[in-house]
């Protein structure tokens, strides 16, 4: 079952890159406390990703901070490793990167997708929501193949 706006997010495993090297932390525990924009995409370096979904969170940090946002936060079924070549890769340094490498977290908040068809196996959905102190207080899915509502442009238009 899909997580909804108004619940709580439940307590998985997600890996901070940090750079000091991976750092495991509960995401229940994470995202208490604070508003935090966190987007997932299918996975790091591929195109859509790549190109768009994480350099309009980049370009548009500081708007969303303007807006009541603590914090900006990337996360996909990847590694910490990869989550951190990503991020250098793209110049990403707002924004935090929280590795899900098993798919736990998706798994966990009813947000899975199947890439095999892409040889990718079970990733994330594309998404966007704000996190207010745990609970989910909004909830953009994008459908397959598109990317329209889990953009930074589209929250900034909500807040």
């Amino acid at each position: 079952m899909t997580i909804t706006i108004g619940e709580r997010l439940p307590s998985a495993t997600l890996v901070k890159v940090t750079s000091d090297g991976p750092d495991q932390v509960d995401a229940a525990s994470y995202f208490a406390g604070r508003r935090v924009a966190l987007f997932a995409v299918p996975g790091a370096f591929t195109p859509t990703c790549s190109a768009q979904h994480l350099p309009g969170f980049v370009a548009q940090a500081e708007a969303l901070k303007a807006r009541g946002v603590d914090e900006v936060a990337c996360t996909a079924v990847n590694d910490a490793f990869v989550l951190r070549a990503w991020s250098k890769a793209s110049g990403a340094d707002g924004v935090t990167m929280l590795a899900d490498g098993n798919g736990d977290f998706a798994r966990a908040i009813g947000l899975t997708m199947d890439g095999s068809k892409f040889g990718m196996g079970t990733r994330s959905r594309r998404y966007t929501m704000l996190v207010n102190d745990g609970v989910v207080e909004h909830l953009f899915v994008e459908q397959p193949g598109e990317f329209k509502v889990s953009s930074a442009e589209h929250l900034l238009s909500v807040l």
